[in-house]
Parts: C-alpha cells; structure tokens; sequence
C-alpha cells in the first residue's frame, strides 16, 4: 500500500473523526451500550455504501470534476440549486452546533482555570472572534494549523481510550444492555450518529488525486470508513462503559458535564488533563475545518471581492446566522449537530441516487457499486428514515 493510499485513508478518517465523537455518548445514552453499537455499525454500513455510490458517479463523470459540475452534468441547475442549499444548510447547522459546544467548554475552562463565571453569551462571542477569525486568513493557514491539531487529537484519543479501557465496569455495559431503550431514544440518536459520519465531501478530490483509480479508491473508502467506526465504537465503551448510560441521560446534552465525569473517573491527573485537551481539539479541529469551507464557499457564492472589505462581508455572513442560534440555543450542541443530518441525506443519499440512476439508464460500462436498484431502494427508504427522526425529534 502506496503512501497516496495511506495518506487518501487518513484523510476519509480525520474527514470524520472530530467534534461529532463528543455528542455520541450524549445522543446514545438513553439507548445503552448494546443498541449504540448496532446504531453505529448500521449507520456506517450506509455511509460506507453511499461513499461507493459517490465513487461511481464520480468516475463516470469524468476524473476531476467536483460535486456541484457533477450534478450539473446530471441533474441539471435544480439539482445544482438543491446540492448547495443542502451543503450551506450543513454548514451553517455544523457552525452553529460547534459555536454552542466550543463556548461551553470555554465557559467550563474559565472556571476551573481562572476561577471566574463567564457569561454563556460572552463565551459565544469570545470563541466566534478568536477561532473564527482564522477562517479569514486562508486555507493556507488553516491547513497547516488543522494538521498539527489533528494529529495531536489522534495521539490524545489514543491516550485517553488507552488509560480509560481498565476502567470499564462490565456490570455497567450488563446493566445497559438489558434496558429497553424507548423509540424516543431511537429518534434522538439515529441523526447524530449519522452525522458523525459525514466524510463524503472529500471524495471528488480523492478521485482526483488518486487519477481514478476504482481498486484503490475502493480501498480507501472502505477502510477510511471502518477507523471512525473502530474510534467511536471505542469510545462509546470507555464513555457508557464508565460513568454509565443513565447518569450521561441525566446530563441534558450538556457536553461540560460529560467531561467533567471523565475526569473524575480518570484518577491521574494528567488523565483527566488528556480528556480535556481532546475534547478542546476536537471542536476546534472540526470548527475550522467547517468555518474554512463555508467562508470560501460564501465567498464564491457572493463574488465578494479579495480585499479587507470583501472578506469582511464574507466573514459577517459566514459566522452572523450561526452565532445568533448559538447565543439563543445555548445548550444545543446535540441538537443542532442532529439537525445537520437533514441536509446531509440530501446531499449524500437522496442526490446520489438520482445520479447514479441517471447515469446508469445511459450506460452500463464503467465502475458500480454492487446491490442494483434494490440496494439504492433501501438507501433511500433509510434516508427517509432519518429525516423522519429528526423531524419527529424537533417537533
């Protein structure tokens, strides 16, 4: 295995892996250990299938062209029109659910630091002008910043997974497994996990990047997928399997509270310093990831100009509309991560389909994925099933 495949692998991992982990525990909970990770492997398996059905249109689209000339070429301007709307929607939830953790972490931070109360609003607005002002600077600046962040969260992850496994109580993980989890808590979970899975978005630069390559790319999306489900499945286990399923139900979405549990069950020190630092990363890493390609893509949308002026404006219109929801939802960084998944279904399932059924009525030559219609039937009836959850959850 070549260095380009590792490095493609890395990137439909790290692609995945970020602030999405930490609402895991919280979106599971009520569900216990056991229905957590047949959720888990569930969602990954439609995740793994609908990156296949991407790679298939990507190929037969012709090797760098990105998503939205794709389904131009397939679907026409409405299509088009309907792919940005669910990538800005995704954005702006993402943002938003991100602004709302970050800040309570802050305020969390200030306490057991600096000994001082901060206000949850401030909070909002100190993490927005500080971590978002980054996104203004460039990618080239985010890049290199989001690399060395990552790969300190991984060696973290590692570290805290490691220290936290001895700690697992197998009566606690017994206890959990026999709860009846409730069809509400089955709604609620069902769009965060999904979520955490988003890495589709990176697929139409690995096409290219890997010059087309079906046997490779194949691989890569197979086993970039498989990481995020080993990392979460792990961390679900070190999570549910310590402070337990109903004490984190009890806990409100609240993403302070959580942390604050590891560390206590952490009795080292710098344990508990690890949890800590990952969660920070995680958010961060994830923030700017997101804020980076919502800036750019306002700012393509908008024709803003290049100058202080233009990036300005874009910087208004990035980061105005989630912070407002951050400041009026404060504890909704659950919530607004599941709400994510309803643009997400367009943008990775639903468009997808459409595409794959447009291109294969015209050809069959070329790579496709395996399952046929049928495959693509029960693709859709799940996407329809997620969406009804998270509508169901937030009315």
């Amino acid at each position: 295995m070549n260095l380009k495949i590792l490095g493609s692998i890395a990137i439909v991992a790290g692609t995945a892996i970020g602030a999405g982990m930490l609402a895991l525990p919280l979106a599971t909970a009520a569900l216990g250990v056991i229905p957590a990770l047949v959720l888990l492997i569930g969602v990954w398996a439609i995740s793994a299938y609908t990156s296949l059905l991407m790679l298939e249109i990507n190929l037969r689209s012709g090797v760098g062209d990105n998503v939205h000339a794709i389904t131009g070429k397939t679907l026409g301007k409405k299509g088009q029109i309907i792919q940005g709307a669910s990538f800005l929607s995704l954005l702006f939830a993402l943002t938003a659910a991100y602004l709302t953790g970050g800040s309570s972490l802050l305020v969390l931070r200030f306490e057991t630091m600096f000994d001082i109360a901060l206000d949850n609003q401030l909070a909002v607005l100190v993490f927005t002008l500080a971590l978002g002002s980054i996104a203004a600077l460039g990618v080239g600046w985010v890049d290199k910043l989001s690399r060395l962040l990552f790969t300190l969260m991984v060696v973290l992850l590692v570290l805290v997974v490691g220290f936290l496994l001895p700690e697992v109580d197998s009566a606690t993980i017994a206890a959990d497994a026999v709860q009846k989890a409730s069809g509400n808590a089955w709604m609620a979970a069902i769009p965060v996990v999904f979520t955490s899975f988003g890495f589709h978005v990176c697929i139409a630069t690995l096409v290219r990047y890997l010059d087309g390559d079906a046997v490779s790319l194949r691989k890569v999306l197979l086993i970039g997928s498989t990481i995020p489900l080993v990392c979460y499945v792990l961390w679900l286990l070190v999570t549910l399997g310590t402070v337990g399923g109903d004490t984190i139900e009890g806990f409100g979405g609240a993403l302070p509270k959580l942390i604050g549990a590891l560390q206590d069950i952490a009795a080292q020190p710098l344990v508990g310093k690890c949890v800590s630092v990952f969660a920070d990363l995680a958010l961060i890493t994830s923030f700017l990831g997101v804020t980076m390609s919502l800036f750019d893509f306002l700012a393509e949308l908008t024709r803003a100009k290049t100058g202080m002026a233009g990036r300005v404006q874009t910087w208004l219109i990035t980061f105005v509309p989630p912070v407002l929801c951050a400041l009026y939802v404060p504890e909704g960084f659950v919530a607004v991560l599941g709400f994510a998944a309803i643009p997400l279904v367009f943008m990775i399932i639903f468009l997808p389909i459409a595409m794959a059924m447009k291109q294969r009525s015209e050809t069959a030559e070329g790579y496709q994925v395996r399952g046929g219609n049928l495959a693509l039937g029960l693709v859709g009836v799940a996407g329809l099933a997620i969406i009804a959850a998270q509508l169901y959850v937030a009315l």
